[in-house]
């Protein structure tokens, strides 16, 4: 097959090879950057409109720190769920945050679970994970999500990914990756001055 350069002179060939190299590139840069927005968590927070029903934890392995919890059993509880993984640097710096609100809210009606869920076979080690808990000084209680049933109960797709639960057992808000500490935190204060659960 003919090409198109191959009827015009050098100049025009020239031309023709550079027009075609400047396409690819625009081509390879366009794909990249759809790979890196697909790949990426969207930044902003997430108010949960509907407030859907919560999950429960699922196919938990181990819980550290920690008796077994159920969702269910927390209703009239804030509930915050940091979805997380130790070799993560995006957990890492995120850690800190989410160890201060369970310190600072603990007492008033905050529980704060770490889900472990692994990106890597290693990571799916027991002792690997408690001495990672030990190592972080993390004081607040992990679940061990090896099979990712919690994971996919939540339809999670991100580390670290924060869900907050309001006293009715709603998730109620939502923020993937680093970030947006500080509208998280005002989120967590609204749920707990909100009025408690009637047994009635």
């Amino acid at each position: 097959m003919r090409s198109f350069a191959s009827t015009r002179g050098p100049l025009g060939r020239i031309t023709m090879s550079i027009r075609t190299n400047a396409l690819l590139f625009v081509a390879v840069v366009a794909a990249t950057v759809t790979a890196i927005t697909v790949a990426s968590p969207p930044p902003e927070d997430r108010i949960v409109a509907d407030a859907r029903p919560v999950p429960e934890f699922r196919g938990v392995d181990n819980w550290f720190n920690s008796a077994p919890l159920k969702l269910d059993e927390l209703r009239g509880k804030v509930v915050l769920v940091d979805f997380w993984t130790y070799t993560c640097s995006n957990c890492l710096n995120h850690l800190p945050y989410v160890k201060q609100w369970h310190e600072n809210y603990r007492d008033e009606g905050l529980v704060v679970v770490g889900v472990h869920t692994p990106e890597f076979e290693f990571e799916k080690s027991a002792q690997n994970v408690q001495d990672a808990i030990k190592r972080l000084q993390i004081k607040h209680a992990v679940a061990q999500d090896n099979s990712y049933a919690t994971w996919k109960s939540f339809k999670n797709r991100y580390w670290p990914a924060v869900y907050l639960i309001d006293k009715q057992g709603r998730i109620v808000y939502s923020h993937y990756g680093e970030g947006s500490y500080g509208e998280t935190e005002k989120r967590i204060q609204a749920l707990l001055a909100e009025p408690a659960v009637s047994t009635r």
